[in-house]
């Protein structure tokens, strides 16, 4: 069976053509800039790198150039459309509606419209995808994959905010956590690493790229997790700020006569990192100015600032999960960046986790990385999205 995996944003498409007899991944790539005269797509085959300039001006068009690359009589990977079993959409937000991936009908995608209003950039921009998959290949079963299902188990304390209750009854304003796909993958993975049943461990998984997330898991079931209503919440990342005092962004309004709309880019666009230290919003540049204190205090200040929160919520998490068995990092941050590590697990030796600095010194490897003597075993374990959706993909629509 193949599985086409299907990432849309408000302006980008990304993709991966998986064959799931191994769950080997034929073709991957990534459409940008949609919309734009400078738009293209940088299309992977085993190794080899393809980048093809055209412009276009939807999902739609940008759908129709990426089916072409996979048959393309030099490079391509499938003979024809008719090779495609299955296509997996990633939702972000499902709310309280979906709790696991579902196959895909008119009246799922009404539901998924109905979520918008949560995720106002992604999940318009998930049902493009969706109508274009649907004009592209009829016919071809498609499941919905969302980031907030896997947080569905949190205990109702974990997620409602202490504000008027109404606002839950009538908006349905709640803490709903992201990354769910990836927490629950590596999660997994960090059980059958231990060899025990996943329902035995106290897990806490660190996602950690331009977007960043903690989940605490229990039993293999999300409990708690730091992002929140939308993915600004949690601990700061690299333009988004983060949890704030709400008096906050009320005297920020005030003072700078801002709209709500206004106010929201600021706190998605231009806080966080870089909104401390003015750099690049590159996590890797400003990481680098951190070691030039003198040059650039900001930056130092910046990347004490995310490590310290990380370990807050693991320690947080703790108390949660009343102990913690496995503690994991992943995503691009996590899973390359070993000194951001280092420092996290320094917040942290108070509560037994002993990083053996000579296996910390890996990037984008599944590997155990702290000592035989810790309380709290920690591994680095590479993320993998994409293969979640598409054996969610294969379960709901393989027997069709």
């Amino acid at each position: 069976m193949k599985v086409l995996v299907i990432n849309c944003g408000s302006s980008s498409l990304k993709y991966q053509l998986i064959d799931m007899e191994k769950e080997e991944v034929l073709a991957k790539g990534n459409f940008e800039r949609i919309g734009e005269q400078e738009a293209f797509v940088t299309h992977k085959v085993k190794g080899e790198k393809y980048v093809i300039k055209v412009p276009v001006m939807n999902h739609e068009e940008a759908l129709k150039i990426v089916l072409e690359q996979l048959v393309h009589n030099e490079y391509g990977v499938i003979k024809g459309l008719e090779e495609i079993d299955a296509v997996g959409h990633r939702v972000v937000h499902g709310g309280e509606i979906f709790s696991e991936s579902v196959l895909i009908t008119e009246d799922v995608i009404e539901k998924i419209e109905s979520c918008s209003s949560l995720a106002p950039l992604h999940n318009p921009a998930a049902i493009l995808g969706i109508r274009a998959c649907q004009k592209a290949m009829s016919g071809v079963p498609a499941v919905a994959v969302f980031d907030t299902a896997f947080h569905q188990t949190m205990p109702k304390e974990n997620y409602l905010y202490p504000i008027p209750y109404e606002y839950y009854e009538k908006y349905r304003i709640r803490k709903y956590g992201f990354h769910g796909t990836s927490h629950e993958y590596v999660s997994r993975v960090a059980a059958n690493l231990e060899n025990k049943d996943i329902k035995d461990l106290k897990i806490v998984t660190c996602h950690l790229g331009q977007g960043a997330s903690i989940c605490a898991i229990d039993g293999g079931k999300s409990i708690d997790t730091s992002m929140g209503l939308s993915p600004l919440g949690g601990i700061a990342m690299v333009t988004r700020s983060g949890d704030l005092d709400p008096s906050v962004v009320t005297d920020i309004m005030e003072r700078e006569n801002l709209s709500a709309k206004a106010v929201n880019t600021l706190l998605n666009k231009k806080s966080g990192l870089y909104g401390i230290t003015g750099l690049n919003p590159d996590f890797r540049e400003i990481e680098l100015a951190s070691y030039e204190e003198e040059k650039y205090p900001k930056a130092k200040i910046a990347i004490d600032l995310f490590t310290k929160t990380i370990a807050q919520y693991v320690a947080r998490y703790a108390v949660s999960l009343k102990g913690i068995d496995v503690l994991v990092f992943t995503g691009g941050i996590g899973e390359n960046q070993v000194n951001i590590r280092k420092k996290i697990c320094e917040n942290l030796e108070w509560m037994g986790v002993k990083l053996d600095l000579d296996k910390n010194n890996v990037k984008s490897e599944e590997l155990k990385i702290s000592t035989p003597d810790t309380k709290v075993v920690t591994y680095v374990i590479p993320t993998n999205e994409e293969l979640v959706i598409a054996r969610d993909t294969k379960r709901l629509a393989g027997n069709l």
